[in-house]
């Protein structure tokens, strides 16, 4: 079971509520977005702020602090579009908490400046983590010498497949990214096969079905994935 539950800091607890209506503000909410967060989100926290001054660790160019933010939600269901919005108004790294019936799960996405536009941020996929009891126990932060080498240990803890050898985080992520697309492509083609009737075509599919689950197999091994988040 993926948990990535860590223990931050005391000195690191920030503890402030922010308002939905900051969110709309910077991220320029429609009125679609504002009914997510209406129907889903009962209040958003800033829970804990890990800098050089609050844990220690000293900055790095792409990570100067990571933000932890607690959302309390009013159902189990939470639209990612919800957290694009939040990661669109605060200009940091992010790692979502979400609570729910007694229950808490982790969520974040990969968050870099952009190499066209330094003024603005590169957002991957979400990962997750499973839910659990909210009262689990957490684990000691990974050890890291800076702050970008902490966001990528919290990061790595959410990834379902184990890391690479020399393998940084930014190709760790488009390799997870390669692996979901390609894992949607392998159930797409057995759909089609479960549906075709024919023989000469189930023969094509199959093979077809066969070289999908092999470049399945080499992602999850960790081959190098060239594909990177667009600018």
């Amino acid at each position: 079971m993926i948990t990535a539950l860590f223990d931050y800091p005391k000195a690191a607890a920030f503890g402030r509520v922010v308002p939905k209506t900051r969110i709309y503000e910077h991220a320029g909410a429609s009125t679609a977005l504002k009914d997510l967060f209406v129907t889903q989100v009962d209040q958003i926290v800033w829970k804990f702020k890990l800098a050089p001054e609050t844990i220690n660790l000293a900055a790095t160019r792409a990570v100067s602090e990571i933000q932890v933010f607690g959302i309390s939600l009013r159902t189990n269901k939470l639209d990612e579009e919800v957290l694009r919005a939040i990661d669109r108004a605060i200009p940091f790294p992010l790692i979502f908490e979400l609570t729910w019936s007694g229950k808490r799960k982790v969520i974040a996405a990969f968050k870099r400046p952009s190499e066209a536009d330094s003024a603005k941020w590169v957002v991957s996929e979400y990962f997750a983590t499973d839910w659990t009891p909210d009262d689990a126990p957490r684990q000691p932060l990974p050890v890291a010498l800076n702050l970008g080498g902490l966001y990528d240990a919290i990061l790595t803890a959410m990834m379902p497949v184990a890391k690479a050898a020399a393998e940084d985080i930014q190709t760790r992520v488009a390799r997870m990214e390669a692996i979901r697309a390609k894992t949607r492509e392998v159930d797409r083609i057995k759909t089609r096969l479960a549906c075709e009737k024919q023989f000469n075509k189930r023969v094509a599919i199959n093979a077809e079905l066969r070289v999908a689950r092999q470049e399945l197999e080499r992602l999850a091994t960790g081959e190098p994935v060239s594909a990177k988040a667009s600018e």
